[in-house]
């Protein structure tokens, strides 16, 4: 049967290693998954436009476009899950995918677990239908955050934030699972005269440990990607 023509969530694979993209789709079809390839920049541009997968992975080494502009353009015109699988580590590097609108970063060499973890969750991120109703309260673990009415609770116990604190936790919240980087929180939250102002966001993210976590020391909620961003992990709980 074509991949096309199977159930499963499609996941579109760019990468110009053609045994690395042998063993991922091999891998992902094992778990359900649908895979189809592409080995550049315009062949993954021109088959997202075609299949509309529910997931890209995306090595940024391509041999035409980087995969930074890979992603630019992407998100032009689709919201779907981007994760780079690169043997790029630079802060800079990851920064520069995360600032044009990738979702997550695994790093080469990669364990297949962990990236299969991360599509499972940028998966069931996009998979969240957009609206009114029970859909805008978020549960992980012992936090629960309704966004409609604006209350948070941990344990059943209702939590108070001030509005900063509030419309951080929110913008987490919108973005479970995915790293939100120190440039975009600082002006969604702040505004965008404050997008240097990383100090704000370092005292701020104390104090929601402080009243959310339950060792603030050692959070499993609220995660940092250093030199990146924060992350509201929804694997750890």
């Amino acid at each position: 049967m074509s991949p096309l023509g199977a159930p499963g969530p499609l996941v579109l694979i760019v990468e110009d290693d053609e045994a690395v993209r042998r063993v991922l789709t091999t891998s992902l079809a094992g778990e359900g998954h649908r895979v189809i390839e592409a080995e550049n920049g315009a062949t993954a541009l021109r088959m997202a436009a075609q299949y509309a997968p529910d997931l890209v992975v995306l090595d940024l080494g391509l041999p035409d476009l980087d995969g930074v502009e890979v992603a630019r353009r992407l998100r032009t015109w689709t919201a779907v899950p981007i994760i780079v699988l690169s043997a790029r580590d630079q802060e800079a590097e990851k920064l520069a995918a995360f600032d044009v609108g990738v979702d997550d970063y695994v790093t080469k060499p990669f364990g297949f677990l962990e990236l299969l973890a991360r599509i499972r969750t940028g998966l069931r991120h996009s998979s969240r239908p957009v609206g009114g109703g029970p859909e805008n309260v978020f549960v992980c673990g012992a936090l629960r955050v309704d966004l409609e009415h604006r209350l948070v609770r941990v344990d059943g116990k209702d939590v108070r934030l001030t509005p900063t604190e509030y419309k951080l936790v929110a913008t987490l919240v919108k973005n479970a699972g995915h790293v939100v980087t120190h440039d975009r929180l600082l002006r969604e939250v702040w505004g965008p005269r404050h997008s240097e102002q990383i100090q704000y966001l370092r005292v701020y993210m104390t104090r929601l440990r402080r009243k959310l976590e339950a060792d603030p020391l050692r959070p499993k909620l609220l995660k940092t990607d250093a030199g990146i961003g924060y992350r509201l992990d929804t694997n750890d709980t």
